[in-house]
């Protein structure tokens, strides 16, 4: 999906090969023995020692795998295979409902709105147990919600205010369970280094990547063998796997619930409980060494787009099917597998200013290859459309997963402890906000130049503008810190950032 790290002694720093991951919990706690002839002490080690090696001696992306983080891979996982939906999403407000590029930018736009609230799903979650649970309840209702927006999609809705409010709840559902899972992800990245927390943001997308693997090729062809509404049932099925994998999350009962506590019954504490996090989350964002990375990330996102005119010019123009553009999406796939390997591998100990110079510049320049396919140039070179299409997607898929990457992981270390749903969601948040910007303001340039589903020919222009408007956040780059290490907030290290 995704600004330092608040480390303010080297005591708080943990050996991921000691600890399990995400769970500070899970070896609390007796180990039981059948053998009442053997030493308890010794019983409980040689069970400890088995229990740690039979779960986690195995590893991936160089993170130990326990319940809880294969809970956490597995959401990432079911937000990656929901892409089985995307292209039939495209293809049902294209000729379906016959919309035109910039109806349809604004629409995704609008749909977006619930990852621009995340910092409240987070305080829901860190204030507010459900059924005595912070974490897996939340999950479960949030599997239960997706199902229900994707059969909507599969049986009533016929029209573009329908498709709206059911992909707005198909994102709350995505949101929300991603808050969940991120806040386990940044209580295990606080107080470890830049590699491991880089391991940790690897797990998350790379697991995400392997579901959008999963599901790309048959997202094209089941559209183009069975139509929409198939596809629509068929992802209805796959938010069910979050509300199965909240087992897996150890979790102790929140205290309290059991006595049948309810906050909301005592509303003077509620509204301070409230106000004392708003107001501890604000003394958090505006610090210099959080407002600055944070507003240089939100006006990079914020640069235009020219997605949704490039699909119907692919479409319309040069005749793309469901099926080839299914194969274009396994392609993007795999290169953000890729991105994620290469980072993960090579990049995350590089300095943030110097991937973000390089990737910019290098995506920018690359991305003005569409001009190329616009203007069939590619032919006069003997390249068809279909290969460059291919390349031009992996190529620019790879520099923008390796960009994003050491984004996440600013994020998730610059969380103070108590309260790392709500702040790691405010910042993700702002970047989403600048996302959802951009693509509106592709819209608007979208109409601007006159670009519809069947008129593209101040598209070139389109494409020029939106790739040069990349490079605007450049001179800005110092408003990043030279190092994650340098973002260590030491002089606020008495905020404590506690929810309630």
């Amino acid at each position: 999906m995704s600004v330092s790290v608040s480390i303010p002694s080297t005591s708080l720093r943990r050996d991921p090969d000691s600890e399990p991951l995400l769970d500070s919990r899970y070896r609390k706690g007796g180990v039981s023995t059948t053998n009442v002839d053997e030493d308890p002490a010794v019983s409980n080690k040689t069970a400890l020692l088995k229990k740690r090696y039979s779960i986690s001696n195995i590893k991936c992306f160089g993170v130990q795998l326990t319940p809880d983080t294969i809970a956490v891979a597995m959401v990432y996982f079911v937000q990656g295979v929901l892409g089985l939906a995307r292209i039939a999403v495209n293809f049902y407000l294209k000729d379906d409902l016959h919309l035109d590029p910039a109806e349809t930018a604004i629409i995704s736009g609008v749909s977006s709105l619930p990852w621009l609230v995340k910092p409240l799903y987070g305080f829901i979650s860190d204030s507010f147990p459900l059924f005595g649970y912070r974490r897996r309840s939340y999950l479960v209702l949030s599997g239960l919600l997706g199902a229900f927006s994707w059969s909507l999609m599969a049986t009533f809705v016929d029209s573009k205010y329908g498709v709206a409010f059911c992909i707005l709840l198909g994102s709350l559902s995505v949101a929300f369970s991603d808050v969940v899972v991120d806040s386990m992800v940044v209580e295990r990245a606080r107080g470890e280094s830049q590699s491991m927390s880089g391991s940790l943001q690897s797990l998350c997308w790379g697991s995400s990547a392997f579901g959008s693997i999963v599901s790309s090729y048959f997202s094209g062809s089941l559209v183009g063998a069975y139509g929409v509404r198939f596809v629509f049932g068929l992802t209805a099925l796959l938010p069910l796997i979050t509300s199965a994998v909240a087992v897996l999350v150890k979790e102790q009962r929140a205290v309290g619930s059991a006595r049948g506590h309810n906050i909301l019954s005592d509303s003077t504490g509620f509204l301070e409980s409230s106000k004392n996090t708003v107001t501890q989350l604000w003394v958090a964002v505006k610090r210099p060494n959080v407002f600055l990375p944070t507003l240089f990330i939100f006006l990079w996102q914020a640069t235009p787009q020219s997605d949704s005119a490039m699909f119907f010019f692919t479409t319309n123009k040069l005749g793309f099917t469901p099926e080839f553009l299914g194969r274009v999406k396994l392609v993007t796939s795999v290169a953000s597998l890729l991105g994620v390997g290469l980072y993960n591998g090579f990049l995350k100990s590089v300095r943030l200013r110097k991937i973000f110079l390089f990737t910019t510049v290098i995506g920018s320049t690359l991305g003005m290859t569409q001009v190329l396919l616009v203007t069939g140039l590619n032919r006069q070179f003997g390249i068809s459309d279909e290969w460059f299409a291919v390349g031009d997607s992996l190529v620019l898929t790879v520099l923008g997963q390796v960009s994003f990457m050491p984004v996440l992981v600013l994020a998730a270390k610059i969380c103070p402890e108590g309260m790392e749903a709500t702040l790691f969601a405010t910042l993700m948040s702002i970047s989403n906000a600048g996302s959802v910007l951009g693509g509106l303001i592709g819209a608007g340039l979208t109409q601007l130049f006159g670009v519809t589903k069947d008129r593209f020919d101040n598209l070139t222009y389109l494409i020029i503008l939106c790739n040069l408007s990349s490079l605007l956040p450049l001179p800005l780059l110092s408003l990043l810190p030279e190092d994650i290490a340098d973002a260590d907030p030491n002089e606020n290290s008495d905020i404590e950032m506690k929810s309630n």
